[in-house]
């Protein structure tokens, strides 16, 4: 099957999302739903065995109007300027330039951490792109683009005209992961401190020339020439963002201009790099496996965790590294699987939250990638264990399950009983609800337990013998 037909395929079969995981809505198209959620643009890119099979615009720059979305439409693209930041440090730490577990302050000359109530904290880079340096201030709404505009100082100082306040170190520097704009703003600094040039050249130079990114720039305000051809922010109600799109000094932060064919441009060079292949992206492969490790003592691979720039997740075949955005009228994501070869970007000029969710998982069953893990699989119902009985909680919560040749009934207190689908012999579902329940068996298969989970919280119930 051509690329094409499997491109029409995807656009074909949009899933509304429901509030049970266990439950699915008819296909739509990308058409249907972008009207759905207000949403005049899109830009996807998808990549198959290593190699890009589409990348495309759909829809239009601003709403109402005729002027189409092509493949080279930028969009802003949130904080997946993070990590796309990340990999330029990571190239002037090859160079010799940085060092990612020196003390930051080592490096600014404008500007210094500071100190609270003569406590002077020491942080790294590793830490500021990994969110564990206790920074403060999570991220950034962008000003008006008639302005003012404060400086990546005013920002760090939290001085007018800047809408937030100053970036601190308010938690032990290397204990806990928490997600700081503020802390990637203090990179941003280290790098223009040591290098004494402008950003957006810097980022050219680093990454997005040699990797042929041509629709791309870290750029605020975007340029005139570029911006005449850019996607129009509509934060809400398909609105247009009066004024045009909101700039961004926290660059590193949030202030990356790009298209989902970049992005796919990106993600080809990553996994070319992971596999020993040549590839355009001036990085070696140990430089960039350290980025997708776990920086936290406590965090292990396959859980979800933050490497350096990159939201990881997965073992094995099912690794999957990437990170989302969110600008004033703009949303998107990208996601890679190095080891499957596969890969997407996606991009919307709207805040249609659950859209890109519906395209990813539109992407993932014409591409075979692994299956969301809240979407519940349904199986046939195990032989040979008998799940029926009473249950109790150390809390005297009662639950009577009822078993039958298609599945279980599962009643608590005076609740209508709630059918249960199996997705594995000790793992149901419910189809009515966002429920789960784990049944605790022995060595011979007798159940003596069961877990009941919704929203996080569980509840163990042991059943009567």
């Amino acid at each position: 099957m051509g690329a094409d037909q499997r491109m029409s395929r995807v656009l074909a079969d949009l899933r509304p999302e429901t509030a049970v995981p266990a439950r699915e809505s008819p296909a739509q198209t990308l058409a249907e739903r972008m009207e759905y959620y207000a949403t005049p643009g899109a830009s996807i890119g998808v990549i198959d065995d290593g190699a890009l099979v589409w990348a495309s615009g759909f829809g239009v720059r601003m709403m109402g109007t005729a002027d189409a979305v092509t493949a080279t439409t930028p969009f802003q693209a949130g904080s997946i300027s993070k990590p796309v930041f990340a990999l330029a440090v990571m190239r002037l730490v090859e160079q010799g330039t940085l060092d990612l577990d020196a003390d930051v302050n080592g490096y600014l000359s404008s500007w210094r951490v500071p100190a609270n109530g003569g406590w002077q904290p020491r942080i790294t880079l590793r830490q500021l792109l990994s969110h564990i340096a206790g920074t403060t201030v999570h991220g950034f709404r962008g000003y008006p683009a008639s302005g003012p505009w404060p400086t990546p100082l005013e920002v760090l100082q939290g001085v007018p005209p800047a809408n937030t306040p100053e970036v601190i170190v308010d938690l032990m520097p290397g204990l806990a992961f928490r997600y700081s704009g503020g802390g990637t703003t203090i990179a941003q600094q280290v790098v223009v401190d040591v290098l004494g040039r402008p950003f957006p050249a810097l980022m050219r130079e680093l990454i997005l020339d040699p990797l042929g990114m041509a629709d791309s720039t870290f750029g605020q305000p975007l340029p005139a020439l570029m911006a005449a051809r850019a996607a129009v922010a509509h934060p809400l109600n398909g609105q247009p963002l009066s004024g045009g799109a909101h700039v961004y000094p926290e660059m590193a932060a949030a202030g990356l201009w790009t298209t989902a064919a970049d992005l796919s441009r990106l993600a080809i060079a990553l996994m070319r790099t992971l596999r020993g292949e040549r590839s355009a992206l001036p990085l070696n492969a140990e430089s960039v496996r350290s980025m997708l490790q776990p920086q936290l003592p406590d965090q292990t691979i396959g859980e979800h965790f933050v490497g350096i720039g990159w939201y990881c997740s997965g073992v094995g075949d099912d690794f999957c590294f990437g990170h989302q955005g969110v600008d004033e009228g703009f949303l998107a994501e990208m996601r890679v699987l190095p080891n499957r070869g596969k890969a997407a970007a996606v991009m919307i000029n709207a805040h249609g939250w659950l859209l890109p969710v519906e395209i990813f998982k539109a992407i993932g069953r014409e591409y075979g990638w692994p299956a969301a893990p809240l979407r519940a699989a349904s199986i046939a119902m195990p032989p040979g264990i008998d799940y029926a009985g009473s249950y109790r909680s150390e809390h005297d919560v009662l639950a009577e399950v009822t078993q039958s040749a298609d599945g279980l009934t599962l009643r608590l207190g005076g609740q209508m009983p709630v059918p249960l689908t199996p997705s594995s012999e000790v793992e149901f579902h419910a189809v009515v609800l966002n429920l789960f329940v784990h049944f605790e068996t022995e060595s011979d298969r007798a159940v003596t337990a069961m877990t009941l989970m919704q929203h996080g919280k569980g509840i163990r119930l042991i059943r009567d013998r």
